[in-house]
C-alpha cells in the first residue's frame, strides 16, 4: 500500500531536521518532496530553494521559501527529493512525474542526497514496476525508441491524460520503457546515455546520501545509509 499522505508528511517534518539556516537547497519534485517543501515553509529555517520542476517553485514560493537558479550558486548544501523505486545498494529509479533530468543535475549539484520515501518504494531489485523513464529531444525520439526495441525494451511515448504527448519542463518528450529485475543499473544507464538523443534516464546510481522511509505506524524513520 502506498503511504499515506499523514506519513509523507510526518516524513517531511522529519527531513526538516537536516536543513540548516542559510543553506541552499534543492526541492524536489513528487508527493513525498512536496511534504517535505510545505513543512520546510512551516518551519521558518530561512533558506534558499533550486526547485526541479515548474510544480516545485511554485509551492515553494507559496511556502514562502526564496528561489534561486543553479546560475546563482555553484554547490548546494542539500537536496531532498523522492523517488519511485530504491534497490538495497540504495540506487535509484526516479521520473515518474516526469523531472528526472533536472532532478539528476539537482542532485549531482548538491553536498548530500536526501531521499524520501514510504516503505512501498524498497524492492529488491530496481525494475520492480516495470517501467524506466528515459527524457529524450524531440528530433530523435523515433531513432531512441527503435535503439531501445534493439536493447530488448519497447519503449512508448509518455501520453497526459486527455492522450496529447507529455512534455517535461525541458519541452522533451519521455519515453517510458518496460523493464523487469535491473541487475546492474549503472552498465543500463550507461548504455542508455550512450544512444544520440537520449538527455538523461531515470536511473539515479549510487547518488543517495541517505534514505528517509517514512513509518506507517508513527513509529520511528527508517535511515537507510550506503554501505562501506
Amino acid at each position: 500500500m502506498p503511504a499515506t499522505e499523514a506519513a509523507l508528511e510526518a516524513l517531511g517534518r522529519y527531513a526538516v531536521r537536516y536543513v540548516k539556516p542559510g543553506q541552499t537547497i534543492g526541492l524536489g519534485t513528487g508527493h513525498a518532496a512536496s511534504a517535505f517543501i510545505r513543512a520546510l515553509g512551516e518551519s521558518g529555517i530561512k533558506v534558499r530553494g533550486v526547485p526541479t520542476s515548474e510544480t516545485s517553485a511554485q509551492l515553494a514560493r507559496e511556502s514562502g521559501i526564496p528561489l534561486v537558479t543553479l546560475a546563482n550558486v555553484s554547490q548546494l548544501d542539500a537536496d531532498f527529493d523522492g523517488a519511485d523505486e530504491v534497490d538495497p545498494r540504495l540506487n535509484l529509479l526516479k521520473g515518474f512525474g516526469g523531472a528526472l533530468v533536472r532532478e539528476k543535475i539537482v542532485a549531482a549539484a548538491s553536498k548530500r542526497f536526501y531521499v524520501l520515501v514510504g516503505p512501498e518504494k524498497l524492492f529488491p531489485r530496481l525494475g520492480a514496476r516495470e517501467r524506466l523513464p528515459v527524457e529524450v529531444v524531440p528530433f530523435g525520439a523515433e531513432f531512441v525508441t527503435r535503439q531501445v526495441g534493439k536493447m530488448g525494451m519497447k519503449a512508448s511515448p509518455r501520453r497526459n491524460g486527455d492522450g496529447s504527448e507529455f512534455l517535461s519542463d525541458n519541452g522533451n518528450p519521455i519515453l517510458d520503457c518496460v523493464v523487469k529485475d535491473i541487475t546492474n543499473p549503472a552498465r543500463l544507464d550507461r548504455e542508455l546515455l550512450s544512444i544520440p538523443g537520449v538527455v538523461g534516464t531515470g536511473l539515479f546510481v549510487n547518488s543517495a546520501s541517505v534514505v528517509l522511509v517514512a513509518s506507517e505506524d508513527g513509529g520511528k524513520m527508517r535511515i537507510l545509509k550506503p554501505k562501506a
